[in-house]
């Protein structure tokens, strides 16, 4: 029987990325999305001037084209509910968002999930006439429901019926199996009454930090910040809340800090790389240091792309280098926008198939979202060009906090100048100005003096640095869904895709502690984009992936002060961090759970309680060691390989449950496998806490008066 399990598991595991590939087919034919194949055009779905969210943003004075974009960013869907209704159907169980709504879950939404409570909406007194569970509020004055959808009750997510609910399925729904029975919910063709989408500002939107809210569950809209980015979101409980702790995909889940989601997770690039959402401020700061590059391919489909012009670098990588517009555009397809074609384009969890790019024309022809979207995105850049940041001496009790000392804040500005400015400072010394160390630092003193320094300054260059420079963990920077082929590469440069390797990047065992060299690929990834210090005293922990400092989950001013204060210990201090001891883990023995129903008929009777369980994968296990695994099949050499490797993986963790090994007698045996693991993974960099170690050898008195001018950004 052990021989059958393993040949089973090694058939299933390939299996996955051919034969589950569920959205995965011929590209030769346009597919149309779904209002294009209702006849639909771009005037079904109008722009609106609502007031609904006048208070959010400190009260900001917007006219009616910024007002319209605000209200794209955080209404507008795309049509991306037809994706998420397949992730719910199809998602093997990660991500069901009707869940998520539940208004049963309303008064400890922001504890545990960290979303954000819409103003104006109760918890449900009883279930709506499906059996289910939703929050109870009005509609937003001038908000059409056939465009908008309606409110859930959490900011960002909307509401529409189900086109699919029809008779039959309506026999079929039974409201307390879909709660509780995973042999129902997980069933892939059950059709649900709702379909939730999601706009940007359910991942953007959150409490304004100079404006905090006295109860994080009962926010008003004056409390909120459309663009600060929600530091407090749960993923594991939002996208995981059908999994279980035995499961490998809660472990994953789990895995990412509090305030990150890994957004290539669909589509998936084989990598672990959970990162934090900046907030979106100072745009037009943002600009002055927008780098031109070279534009090719269908990258010059976009509106007023040219072959060459300045670009910001948005994502973390500064992989998505073809401007403002291209940018925003290219958003609401990760977010599901336009899925009839973009999920043909990849392998959407698993991976192990070749992608194939993501092509703006097409989505200009055949898409009438994406044709809807592109007449909003000009009054979203409007709106998002009015953000600015938070100033700490704005915020209830702020001003306690910053220093009274002038000598000690003149100590403080001149540290900058001379450690941070150069990578930390949107202004910097004229082109022609002699370019001698001695002379930069002597401009520098002088201009971080004037009164006038932070203003209109993103304190940041947009450079993209080698990780090899910056040494903070690998993984996000080493993304490949943006280089040439892949599904991105519509939305990324030619000078991105033609970027050379950035050398070798020097990672630990997470099991010996020994040092290694890992190559960093190149055309594309290796690098960071220097992130803006605008508002960091509101916005820690720190790091890409929000792995330096102690998350509070608390939005007042003095429990952001209290992370602040931790994350600048550890940045500046770094015996201070958690070294090896950040590696995430597994915390129990896991499997690898394909539901039943997601089976063909031969392997139905190898399942145990309507899944079946690839592992164990004992407790302790680090999550990269798995979740990085290269497992591209497309190549016939490298594919042997990876099937090799599956078959010794799968034939090892059998043994473990075979032997009732413990879990030291366990680990044993997966050491067996780190070597190999190793060697196809991706990103073998597991420590999360590293890098950044630019200003550790100062003074202490200098680290301090660097930390008090930092509350001034």
């Amino acid at each position: 029987m052990g021989k059958v399990v393993v040949w089973l598991g090694v058939l299933l595991v390939v299996g996955i990325a051919i034969a589950l590939s569920l959205f995965y087919h011929s590209l030769n034919s346009p597919v149309p999305d779904d209002a294009k194949a209702a006849g639909k055009t771009v005037a079904d779905f109008p722009q609106t001037t609502s007031h609904a969210f006048d208070l959010m943003d400190g009260g900001v004075a917007l006219d009616d084209d910024e007002r319209q974009g605000r209200n794209t960013w955080l209404l507008w869907t795309a049509g991306d509910q037809t994706f998420w209704d397949r992730m719910a159907q199809h998602g093997l169980g990660t991500a069901d968002l009707l869940k998520t709504i539940d208004s049963r879950l309303r008064n400890s939404r922001f504890k545990d999930m960290g979303l954000v409570n819409q103003p104006g909406f109760a918890q449900a007194t009883q279930a709506d006439e499906y059996g289910l569970w939703l929050d109870t509020g009005a509609q937003e004055d001038g908000v059409d429901a056939a465009v908008y959808g309606k409110p859930s009750g959490i900011v960002g997510l909307r509401v529409y019926p189900n086109p699919k609910f029809d008779d039959a399925a309506r026999r079929q729904w039974n409201p307390q199996r879909y709660y509780t029975d995973p042999n129902y919910y997980d069933d892939p063709n059950l059709v649900r009454p709702y379909v939730v989408g999601m706009a940007c500002g359910f991942c953007h939107v959150s409490f304004n930090p100079v404006k905090p809210p006295d109860d994080p569950e009962k926010p008003q809209w004056a409390n909120l910040s459309s663009t600060i980015g929600n530091q407090y979101f749960n993923a594991s409980r939002i996208f995981g809340n059908g999994a279980a702790a035995d499961s490998y995909a809660f472990q994953l889940f789990h895995s990412w800090a509090a305030g990150t989601v890994d957004t290539s997770f669909i589509a998936t690039d084989n990598l672990n790389n959970p990162s934090n959402m900046n907030p979106i401020v100072a745009l037009p700061a943002r600009m002055t240091v927008a780098h031109e590059e070279g534009i090719a391919g269908g990258a010059l489909n976009f509106p007023g792309e040219q072959k060459r012009m300045a670009v910001p670098h948005v994502l973390k990588d500064g992989a998505d280098s073809v401007g403002l517009i291209g940018a925003l555009s290219r958003v609401y397809v990760s977010i599901g926008e336009y899925s009839q074609e973009w999920l043909r384009d990849h392998n959407a969890l698993v991976g192990g198939m070749p992608q194939h790019p993501f092509e703006i024309a097409r989505a200009q022809k055949n898409s009438v979202y994406w044709q809807a979207t592109a007449e909003r995105v000009p009054n979203l850049a409007k709106f998002l060009m009015k953000m600015q940041g938070p100033k700490l001496a704005d915020a209830p009790g702020g001003k306690a906090y910053l220093t009274k000392d002038e000598s000690l804040l003149q100590r403080g500005k001149i540290v900058f100048a001379e450690n941070c400015a150069k990578c930390h400072s949107s202004k910097q010394p004229p082109v022609d100005l002699p370019s001698t160390q001695q002379q930069y630092v002597e401009w520098m003193r002088s201009e971080v003096q004037k009164p006038d320094f932070l203003e209109n300054n993103f304190l940041s260059t947009e450079e993209r640095i080698p990780v090899d420079v910056i040494q903070t963990n690998a993984a996000r920077a080493l993304a490949t869904n943006a280089v040439r082929g892949h599904v991105w590469d519509n939305s990324s440069s030619e000078t991105y895709k033609t970027l050379p390797s950035a050398g070798d990047i020097e990672v630990q065992d997470p099991f010996n502690q020994s040092t290694q060299k890992f190559h960093a690929p190149g055309g594309g990834p290796g690098y960071y984009r220097v992130p803006s210090l605008i508002g960091i005293w509101a916005t820690a922990p720190f790091l890409h992936n929000n792995a330096l400092g102690t998350y509070t989950g608390d939005p007042s001013v003095a429990a952001r002060m209290k992370a602040f204060d931790d994350a600048t210990q550890k940045l500046l201090w770094p015996e201070q961090r958690l070294g090896p001891a950040s590696i995430p883990r597994t915390t129990a023995e896991s499997y690898i759970q394909i539901p039943a129903s997601y089976l063909p008929a031969e392997l139905q009777s190898l399942t145990e309680a309507g899944f079946l369980n690839i592992g164990p994968i004992p407790a302790g296990t680090p999550i990269d060691l798995l979740a990085n695994a290269d497992l591209d099949l497309s190549d016939k050499d490298k594919a042997v390989d990876r099937v090799k490797l599956i078959a010794k993986m799968q034939a090892d963790l059998i043994q473990i449950k075979l032997k009732h090994l413990d879990s030291g007698a366990a680990q044993a045996v997966l050491g067996n496998l780190v070597p190999d693991l190793l060697k196809i993974s991706k990103c073998p960099d597991f420590v999360e806490d590293r890098g950044h170690y630019f200003g550790t050898q100062l003074p202490d008195g200098d680290k301090r008066a660097l930390i008090e001018y930092m509350k001034t950004f």
